[in-house]
């Protein structure tokens, strides 16, 4: 896995599904508030007058020279839960991000467990 640190430059550039084919531009990095390190990024997506960010799990995302790759394809992170390119992701929509992943979800009622870097 990469480190937060070396990821924060990514920002902006492209970002592809595991067989290669283009999703959108990097936005921004969610790490997991127990451990501070990176798990989800959100994606620019939509023709330009549309766009949303869809939360993408890092988890198996490797670096290439000039984009990251994400695990998953192109068709199940498009259809991934999102939201506006000026929004943010409220505490009560977390789970529904982990569980379109089957990702496990384990956090106190009043506890967040993403936060934007």
């Amino acid at each position: 896995m990469f480190e937060i640190e070396d990821i924060r430059e990514w920002r902006g550039r492209d970002v592809v599904d595991v067989a290669g084919s283009r999703i959108g531009h990097l936005e921004a990095i969610y790490v997991d508030t127990a451990t501070d390190r990176p798990s989800f990024a959100t994606i620019k997506t939509g023709m330009p007058t549309r766009q949303r960010l869809v939360f993408a799990p890092l988890e198996g995302a490797t670096v290439g020279p000039e984009h990251l790759r994400i695990a998953h394809p192109k068709k199940e992170i498009k259809n991934a839960p999102a939201i506006g390119t000026d929004g943010e992701l409220l505490a009560g929509d977390e789970q529904a991000v982990f569980a379109y992943y089957d990702l496990p979800y384990d956090a106190a009622p009043e506890e967040r467990r993403l936060a934007r870097r």
